[in-house]
Protein backbone atom coordinates (compact mmCIF):
# COMPACT_ATOMS: atom_id res chain seq x y z
CA UNK A 1 0.00 0.00 0.00
CA UNK A 2 2.85 2.59 0.60
CA UNK A 3 4.73 0.78 -2.35
CA UNK A 4 1.88 2.91 -4.40
CA UNK A 5 1.82 5.55 -2.56
CA UNK A 6 5.61 6.26 -3.35
CA UNK A 7 4.88 4.68 -7.13
CA UNK A 8 2.09 7.99 -7.16
CA UNK A 9 4.87 10.01 -6.04
CA UNK A 10 7.28 8.81 -8.81
CA UNK A 11 5.19 9.64 -11.21
CA UNK A 12 4.34 13.06 -10.19
CA UNK A 13 7.52 14.03 -10.14
CA UNK A 14 8.21 12.97 -14.16
CA UNK A 15 4.74 14.15 -14.80
CA UNK A 16 5.92 17.44 -13.53
CA UNK A 17 9.17 17.34 -14.71
CA UNK A 18 7.39 16.63 -18.51
CA UNK A 19 5.22 19.76 -18.23
CA UNK A 20 8.46 21.93 -17.45
CA UNK A 21 10.16 20.39 -20.68
CA UNK A 22 6.83 21.08 -22.51
CA UNK A 23 6.34 24.88 -21.27
CA UNK A 24 10.00 25.55 -22.19
CA UNK A 25 9.20 24.37 -25.91
CA UNK A 26 6.18 26.89 -26.00
CA UNK A 27 7.79 29.22 -24.95
CA UNK A 28 10.70 29.41 -27.46
CA UNK A 29 7.74 28.80 -30.28
CA UNK A 30 8.82 32.04 -31.51
CA UNK A 31 13.03 31.80 -31.28
CA UNK A 32 15.03 31.48 -33.79
CA UNK A 33 17.51 28.46 -33.92
CA UNK A 34 15.97 27.23 -30.95
CA UNK A 35 15.59 23.25 -30.85
CA UNK A 36 13.19 21.00 -28.50
CA UNK A 37 13.50 18.93 -26.21
CA UNK A 38 11.53 15.80 -24.98
CA UNK A 39 11.54 13.74 -21.85
CA UNK A 40 11.22 9.51 -22.04
CA UNK A 41 10.99 7.30 -18.44
CA UNK A 42 12.00 4.10 -17.31
CA UNK A 43 10.54 1.88 -14.65
CA UNK A 44 12.36 1.75 -11.12
CA UNK A 45 13.69 -1.37 -9.73
CA UNK A 46 11.22 -3.64 -8.94
CA UNK A 47 11.05 -5.17 -5.65
CA UNK A 48 11.74 -9.31 -5.79
CA UNK A 49 8.87 -11.24 -3.50
CA UNK A 50 9.53 -14.68 -5.11
CA UNK A 51 12.18 -15.33 -8.09
CA UNK A 52 11.75 -18.09 -10.86
CA UNK A 53 12.03 -21.50 -10.70
CA UNK A 54 13.16 -23.88 -13.13
CA UNK A 55 10.84 -26.27 -14.33
CA UNK A 56 11.55 -30.21 -12.39
CA UNK A 57 10.74 -33.59 -14.11
CA UNK A 58 7.51 -33.89 -11.52
CA UNK A 59 6.93 -29.76 -12.11
CA UNK A 60 6.67 -26.92 -14.17
CA UNK A 61 8.74 -23.57 -13.70
CA UNK A 62 7.38 -20.63 -12.24
CA UNK A 63 8.19 -17.04 -13.15
CA UNK A 64 9.27 -14.48 -10.81
CA UNK A 65 6.95 -12.52 -8.96
CA UNK A 66 7.87 -8.70 -8.78
CA UNK A 67 6.45 -5.47 -7.58
CA UNK A 68 7.82 -2.19 -9.17
CA UNK A 69 8.83 0.91 -6.96
CA UNK A 70 7.62 3.35 -9.47
CA UNK A 71 9.12 5.28 -12.37
CA UNK A 72 12.31 7.56 -13.18
CA UNK A 73 13.47 10.09 -15.40
CA UNK A 74 15.37 7.94 -18.23
CA UNK A 75 16.21 11.35 -20.68
CA UNK A 76 15.63 14.69 -21.76
CA UNK A 77 16.55 14.68 -25.40
CA UNK A 78 17.73 17.83 -27.39
CA UNK A 79 15.99 17.34 -31.04
CA UNK A 80 18.34 18.74 -33.49
CA UNK A 81 16.21 18.35 -36.17
CA UNK A 82 16.26 21.13 -38.82
CA UNK A 83 13.52 23.65 -39.02
CA UNK A 84 11.90 26.12 -42.15
CA UNK A 85 14.11 29.18 -43.02
CA UNK A 86 11.76 32.39 -42.68
CA UNK A 87 13.02 34.80 -45.17
CA UNK A 88 14.10 38.54 -43.74
CA UNK A 89 16.21 39.83 -46.47
CA UNK A 90 18.16 41.79 -44.33
CA UNK A 91 22.14 41.06 -44.85
CA UNK A 92 22.94 40.22 -42.20
CA UNK A 93 20.93 37.19 -41.13
CA UNK A 94 22.21 33.99 -42.06
CA UNK A 95 19.91 30.42 -42.13
CA UNK A 96 21.75 27.28 -42.23
CA UNK A 97 20.68 24.67 -44.73
CA UNK A 98 21.29 21.29 -43.28
CA UNK A 99 23.53 20.40 -40.43
CA UNK A 100 25.92 22.44 -39.01
CA UNK A 101 26.30 25.40 -36.46
CA UNK A 102 27.91 28.87 -36.49
CA UNK A 103 31.05 28.99 -34.25
CA UNK A 104 31.00 31.94 -31.82
CA UNK A 105 33.44 33.30 -29.57
CA UNK A 106 33.76 34.83 -26.19
CA UNK A 107 37.47 34.99 -24.96
CA UNK A 108 38.90 31.59 -24.86
CA UNK A 109 35.44 29.97 -24.89
CA UNK A 110 33.80 29.21 -28.09
CA UNK A 111 29.94 28.16 -28.43
CA UNK A 112 28.17 27.03 -30.95
CA UNK A 113 23.81 28.19 -32.35
CA UNK A 114 21.83 27.87 -35.10
CA UNK A 115 20.73 31.59 -34.85
CA UNK A 116 22.14 33.45 -37.73
CA UNK A 117 20.63 36.71 -36.81
CA UNK A 118 24.28 38.61 -36.88
CA UNK A 119 25.06 42.47 -36.47
CA UNK A 120 27.94 44.64 -36.53
CA UNK A 121 30.28 46.31 -33.44
CA UNK A 122 31.29 49.44 -33.30
CA UNK A 123 34.84 47.60 -34.30
CA UNK A 124 32.83 46.83 -37.19
CA UNK A 125 33.36 43.24 -35.85
CA UNK A 126 30.33 40.39 -36.64
CA UNK A 127 29.07 39.53 -33.59
CA UNK A 128 25.64 37.79 -32.52
CA UNK A 129 22.91 39.44 -30.26
CA UNK A 130 25.42 39.00 -27.40
CA UNK A 131 28.19 40.09 -28.63
CA UNK A 132 30.20 37.38 -29.01
CA UNK A 133 32.04 37.21 -31.78
CA UNK A 134 31.05 35.05 -35.06
CA UNK A 135 34.41 32.76 -36.55
CA UNK A 136 35.36 33.22 -39.63
CA UNK A 137 38.27 31.66 -42.28
CA UNK A 138 40.30 34.63 -43.23
CA UNK A 139 41.62 35.14 -46.76
CA UNK A 140 45.64 35.98 -46.90
CA UNK A 141 46.19 39.52 -49.00
CA UNK A 142 46.79 37.45 -52.50
CA UNK A 143 42.95 36.60 -51.90
CA UNK A 144 43.44 32.75 -51.25
CA UNK A 145 41.41 31.53 -48.33
CA UNK A 146 43.76 30.01 -45.27
CA UNK A 147 42.71 27.63 -42.91
CA UNK A 148 42.93 30.13 -39.88
CA UNK A 149 39.82 31.67 -38.53
CA UNK A 150 39.24 34.38 -36.23
CA UNK A 151 37.08 37.19 -35.44
CA UNK A 152 36.09 38.93 -39.00
CA UNK A 153 35.71 42.93 -39.29
CA UNK A 154 33.37 44.74 -41.81
CA UNK A 155 35.04 48.39 -42.10
CA UNK A 156 31.83 50.32 -43.59
CA UNK A 157 34.09 53.16 -44.18
CA UNK A 158 36.62 51.39 -45.77
CA UNK A 159 38.47 52.83 -49.00
CA UNK A 160 39.67 50.95 -51.41
CA UNK A 161 42.79 52.63 -53.28
CA UNK A 162 42.83 53.35 -56.74
CA UNK A 163 45.36 50.68 -58.50
CA UNK A 164 47.29 50.90 -61.61
CA UNK A 165 46.66 48.38 -64.66
CA UNK A 166 50.23 46.61 -65.42
CA UNK A 167 49.03 42.94 -66.45
CA UNK A 168 46.16 42.04 -69.31
CA UNK A 169 45.13 38.43 -69.42
CA UNK A 170 44.11 36.87 -72.31
CA UNK A 171 41.52 33.93 -72.82
CA UNK A 172 39.59 31.53 -74.47
CA UNK A 173 39.03 31.15 -78.38
CA UNK A 174 40.07 32.90 -81.56
CA UNK A 175 37.97 31.24 -84.28
CA UNK A 176 39.68 29.16 -86.73
CA UNK A 177 36.95 29.72 -88.78
CA UNK A 178 36.98 32.93 -89.32
CA UNK A 179 37.70 35.07 -92.28
CA UNK A 180 41.09 36.18 -93.42
CA UNK A 181 40.86 40.09 -92.73
CA UNK A 182 38.01 39.52 -90.13
CA UNK A 183 38.40 41.97 -87.14
CA UNK A 184 37.31 40.63 -83.82
CA UNK A 185 37.31 44.04 -80.72
CA UNK A 186 36.70 44.01 -77.47
CA UNK A 187 36.56 47.31 -75.31
CA UNK A 188 38.52 47.70 -71.79
CA UNK A 189 39.17 49.70 -69.25
CA UNK A 190 41.97 50.60 -67.77
CA UNK A 191 43.81 52.71 -65.13
CA UNK A 192 45.91 55.08 -65.42
CA UNK A 193 49.01 56.38 -63.29
CA UNK A 194 46.68 59.22 -61.68
CA UNK A 195 43.88 56.40 -60.76
CA UNK A 196 41.60 57.85 -63.48
CA UNK A 197 39.60 55.07 -65.69
CA UNK A 198 40.09 55.10 -69.78
CA UNK A 199 37.82 52.75 -72.14
CA UNK A 200 40.56 51.15 -75.11
CA UNK A 201 39.91 48.92 -78.03
CA UNK A 202 41.69 45.68 -78.41
CA UNK A 203 41.11 44.79 -81.97
CA UNK A 204 42.42 41.10 -82.95
CA UNK A 205 42.94 40.39 -87.04
CA UNK A 206 42.77 37.46 -88.46
CA UNK A 207 45.37 36.35 -90.91
CA UNK A 208 46.69 33.38 -93.33
CA UNK A 209 48.47 31.88 -90.77
CA UNK A 210 46.64 32.85 -87.17
CA UNK A 211 46.09 36.41 -85.87
CA UNK A 212 47.20 40.04 -85.10
CA UNK A 213 46.19 42.00 -82.37
CA UNK A 214 46.00 45.94 -82.12
CA UNK A 215 45.97 47.64 -79.05
CA UNK A 216 44.10 50.64 -79.42
CA UNK A 217 44.27 51.16 -82.90
CA UNK A 218 42.46 51.01 -85.47
CA UNK A 219 43.18 47.76 -88.21
CA UNK A 220 40.63 48.92 -90.73
CA UNK A 221 41.93 53.10 -90.73
CA UNK A 222 43.65 54.51 -93.67
CA UNK A 223 46.19 54.39 -93.81
CA UNK A 224 46.08 50.56 -91.72
CA UNK A 225 48.53 50.51 -88.69
CA UNK A 226 51.49 48.12 -87.98
CA UNK A 227 50.31 45.61 -85.69
CA UNK A 228 51.27 45.23 -82.19
CA UNK A 229 52.31 41.57 -83.10
CA UNK A 230 51.34 38.10 -84.15
CA UNK A 231 49.89 35.36 -82.40
CA UNK A 232 50.07 31.76 -84.34
CA UNK A 233 49.12 28.44 -83.03
CA UNK A 234 49.99 24.75 -83.50
CA UNK A 235 47.42 21.65 -85.21
CA UNK A 236 45.97 21.28 -81.73
CA UNK A 237 45.05 24.96 -81.31
CA UNK A 238 47.30 25.46 -78.74
CA UNK A 239 48.93 28.70 -78.66
CA UNK A 240 52.77 28.80 -79.73
CA UNK A 241 54.20 32.39 -80.20
CA UNK A 242 54.45 34.14 -78.49
CA UNK A 243 55.40 31.43 -75.71
CA UNK A 244 56.05 34.12 -72.89
CA UNK A 245 54.13 36.96 -71.70
CA UNK A 246 54.87 40.30 -73.43
CA UNK A 247 56.08 43.70 -72.55
CA UNK A 248 54.05 46.62 -73.98
CA UNK A 249 53.66 50.68 -73.91
CA UNK A 250 50.91 51.91 -74.28
CA UNK A 251 49.96 55.45 -75.03
CA UNK A 252 46.42 55.93 -74.04
CA UNK A 253 45.85 59.34 -75.55
CA UNK A 254 48.13 59.40 -78.65
CA UNK A 255 49.78 62.05 -77.49
CA UNK A 256 53.18 63.27 -76.40
CA UNK A 257 54.13 60.97 -73.25
CA UNK A 258 53.41 61.72 -70.18
CA UNK A 259 54.15 60.08 -66.51
CA UNK A 260 50.30 59.15 -66.22
CA UNK A 261 48.75 58.49 -69.46
CA UNK A 262 51.47 55.92 -70.67
CA UNK A 263 51.47 52.46 -69.26
CA UNK A 264 54.09 49.54 -69.30
CA UNK A 265 51.79 46.47 -69.73
CA UNK A 266 52.26 42.81 -69.37
CA UNK A 267 50.04 40.81 -71.98
CA UNK A 268 49.91 37.41 -71.56
CA UNK A 269 48.59 35.42 -74.30
CA UNK A 270 48.97 31.97 -72.72
CA UNK A 271 45.09 31.01 -72.59
CA UNK A 272 44.44 31.99 -76.03
CA UNK A 273 43.58 28.80 -78.27
CA UNK A 274 42.78 28.86 -81.74
CA UNK A 275 39.70 26.20 -82.72
CA UNK A 276 36.70 25.90 -84.75
CA UNK A 277 33.46 27.71 -83.51
CA UNK A 278 32.84 31.01 -82.12
CA UNK A 279 35.53 33.53 -81.69
CA UNK A 280 34.94 34.10 -77.58
CA UNK A 281 38.06 35.84 -76.72
CA UNK A 282 37.99 37.63 -73.78
CA UNK A 283 40.74 40.58 -72.71
CA UNK A 284 41.08 40.86 -68.75
CA UNK A 285 42.97 43.40 -67.50
CA UNK A 286 44.02 44.60 -63.65
CA UNK A 287 43.62 47.60 -62.03
CA UNK A 288 40.84 49.74 -60.16
CA UNK A 289 39.49 53.37 -59.71
CA UNK A 290 39.35 54.40 -55.81
CA UNK A 291 36.24 53.18 -54.22
CA UNK A 292 34.07 53.26 -50.67
CA UNK A 293 32.27 49.83 -49.81
CA UNK A 294 28.63 50.33 -50.71
CA UNK A 295 27.41 47.38 -49.23
CA UNK A 296 28.18 43.31 -48.39
CA UNK A 297 26.63 40.54 -48.23
CA UNK A 298 27.19 36.48 -47.25
CA UNK A 299 26.91 34.24 -49.93
CA UNK A 300 26.38 30.82 -49.79
CA UNK A 301 29.59 29.48 -49.32
CA UNK A 302 29.75 31.51 -46.48
CA UNK A 303 32.17 33.96 -47.88
CA UNK A 304 31.74 37.77 -46.55
CA UNK A 305 31.91 40.14 -49.86
CA UNK A 306 32.43 43.80 -49.87
CA UNK A 307 30.94 45.82 -52.87
CA UNK A 308 32.71 48.77 -53.36
CA UNK A 309 31.42 51.56 -55.68
CA UNK A 310 34.33 51.17 -57.88
CA UNK A 311 32.65 47.70 -59.26
CA UNK A 312 35.09 45.48 -57.09
CA UNK A 313 34.17 42.79 -54.85
CA UNK A 314 36.51 41.90 -51.43
CA UNK A 315 36.19 38.72 -50.01
CA UNK A 316 36.24 39.49 -46.40
CA UNK A 317 36.18 35.91 -44.72
CA UNK A 318 33.95 32.89 -44.78
CA UNK A 319 32.02 31.87 -42.03
CA UNK A 320 33.21 28.72 -40.24
CA UNK A 321 30.47 26.14 -39.38
CA UNK A 322 31.26 23.01 -37.18
CA UNK A 323 29.58 19.67 -37.10
CA UNK A 324 29.34 16.63 -34.27
CA UNK A 325 29.50 13.11 -34.21
CA UNK A 326 26.81 13.26 -31.58
CA UNK A 327 24.75 16.73 -31.91
CA UNK A 328 22.12 15.35 -29.02
CA UNK A 329 25.07 15.42 -26.35
CA UNK A 330 25.58 18.93 -27.12
CA UNK A 331 25.37 20.94 -23.53
CA UNK A 332 22.43 24.29 -24.21
CA UNK A 333 24.37 26.73 -22.29
CA UNK A 334 21.95 29.44 -23.01
CA UNK A 335 20.71 32.37 -25.03
CA UNK A 336 20.64 29.82 -28.12
CA UNK A 337 24.45 28.80 -27.50
CA UNK A 338 25.62 25.34 -27.46
CA UNK A 339 28.78 23.64 -25.60
CA UNK A 340 31.14 20.56 -26.58
CA UNK A 341 30.38 17.74 -23.71
CA UNK A 342 32.12 14.67 -23.07
CA UNK A 343 29.23 12.98 -25.10
CA UNK A 344 29.36 14.97 -27.95
CA UNK A 345 32.71 14.35 -29.81
CA UNK A 346 34.92 16.90 -30.83
CA UNK A 347 33.65 19.74 -33.04
CA UNK A 348 34.32 19.01 -36.93
CA UNK A 349 34.98 22.99 -37.72
CA UNK A 350 35.31 24.15 -41.65
CA UNK A 351 33.42 25.98 -44.67
CA UNK A 352 29.84 25.13 -45.35
CA UNK A 353 29.13 22.31 -47.37
CA UNK A 354 30.79 18.70 -46.80
CA UNK A 355 28.32 17.26 -44.66
CA UNK A 356 27.47 21.05 -42.72
CA UNK A 357 25.00 22.06 -45.15
CA UNK A 358 24.67 25.40 -46.89
CA UNK A 359 24.00 28.80 -45.79
CA UNK A 360 20.89 31.12 -46.89
CA UNK A 361 21.38 34.52 -46.94
CA UNK A 362 18.73 37.09 -46.15
CA UNK A 363 16.83 34.20 -43.69
CA UNK A 364 16.94 32.92 -40.41
CA UNK A 365 15.64 29.41 -39.02
CA UNK A 366 12.61 28.95 -37.01
CA UNK A 367 12.30 27.00 -33.74
CA UNK A 368 11.55 23.21 -34.73
CA UNK A 369 9.20 23.32 -31.66
CA UNK A 370 5.75 21.91 -33.42
CA UNK A 371 2.35 23.25 -31.28
CA UNK A 372 0.13 20.75 -31.90
CA UNK A 373 2.17 18.05 -30.95
CA UNK A 374 3.87 19.82 -27.77
CA UNK A 375 -0.34 20.51 -26.66
CA UNK A 376 -0.97 17.01 -27.37
CA UNK A 377 2.10 16.27 -24.67
CA UNK A 378 0.70 18.47 -22.91
CA UNK A 379 -2.55 17.06 -22.48
CA UNK A 380 -0.85 13.46 -21.73
CA UNK A 381 1.36 15.03 -19.16
CA UNK A 382 -1.85 16.37 -17.44
CA UNK A 383 -4.06 13.07 -17.64
CA UNK A 384 -0.84 10.98 -16.17
CA UNK A 385 -0.63 13.77 -13.12
CA UNK A 386 -4.47 13.08 -12.45
CA UNK A 387 -3.81 9.41 -12.27
CA UNK A 388 -0.97 9.70 -9.98
CA UNK A 389 -3.15 11.96 -7.89
CA UNK A 390 -5.57 9.29 -7.80
CA UNK A 391 -2.96 6.82 -6.91
CA UNK A 392 -2.35 8.36 -3.46
CA UNK A 393 -5.49 10.00 -2.66
CA UNK A 394 -6.78 6.04 -3.41
CA UNK A 395 -3.83 4.60 -0.99
CA UNK A 396 -5.01 6.83 1.52
CA UNK A 397 -8.72 6.17 1.77
CA UNK A 398 -7.20 2.71 2.12
CA UNK A 399 -4.76 3.95 5.19
CA UNK A 400 -8.02 5.75 6.78
CA UNK A 401 -9.67 2.30 6.49
CA UNK A 402 -6.88 0.26 8.22
CA UNK A 403 -6.73 2.96 10.96
CA UNK A 404 -10.22 2.85 11.66
CA UNK A 405 -10.15 -0.59 12.42
CA UNK A 406 -9.84 -0.02 15.76
CA UNK A 407 -12.43 2.20 16.93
Amino acid sequence: MLRSMYSGISGLKNSQTKLDVIGNNIANVSTYGFKKSRVTFKDMLSQTVAGASAATDLRGGTNPKQIGLGSTLATIDTIHDGSSLQTTTRSLDVGIDGDGYFVVRQGNAQYYTRAGNFYLDENGTLVNGDGLAVQAYRYDANGNLTNVYGDVAVNVNAVMPATVTSNVVFSENLSADAITDSVYTQQIRVIDNGGNPHSIDVHFKRTATGWEYFINKDPEANPAPTSDGTLTFGADGNLTNPTAPVTFNLDIDGQAATTVDNLALTLNFAGLTMNSGPTTAIVNPNGNTEGKLDSFNIGASGDISGVYSNGEIVTLGRLALAKFSNTSGLTKAGNNLFQESINSGAANIGAAGDGRGSLVSGALEMSNVDLSEEFTEMIVAQRSFQANTRIITTSDEILQELVNLKR
